[in-house]
């Protein structure tokens, strides 16, 4: 036992310069909805396909964009998701790619350069 006792939830809080801009991307292109939004604060969460899994984003003058964690959501169809997401006008970082014969992984940006990646399990015949 952890001592720690979890309720559910997770969420992932991320700075963005331009709270609307952000929140039309996440919208449109991840299909995320607002649950909550405190417009004096900058700051919304939005939920995820995933349960109890949200993003937070909060307007900063500067956002901090390098490093840290990657989100990454596992996907039935990488080259559909991928497809959608460009089609947004979403930034990847160079082609999908095959890892070990086991995944396939694409590294992709929101407008801020948050980083986030999509993995698709390759089915072992």
């Amino acid at each position: 036992m952890s001592g720690i006792e979890y309720d559910g939830r997770a969420v992932c809080a991320l700075d963005v310069v331009d709270l609307e801009r952000s929140l039309r991307w996440y919208e449109q292109a991840l299909g995320f909805e607002v649950v909550h939004r405190l417009d004096a604060w900058g700051w919304a969460e939005l939920s995820t396909p995933l349960p109890g899994i949200s993003i937070g984003i909060g307007q900063v003058e500067d956002p901090k964009t390098d490093g840290g964690v990657v989100v990454t959501f596992g996907v039935r169809d990488i080259d559909k998701a991928r497809e959608h997401l460009e089609s947004h006008g979403t930034r990847f970082d160079g082609e999908t790619r095959l890892v070990a014969d086991e995944v396939r992984l694409a590294t992709f940006y929101d407008p801020d350069g948050n980083t986030f990646m999509l993995s698709e399990r390759v089915v072992q015949a």
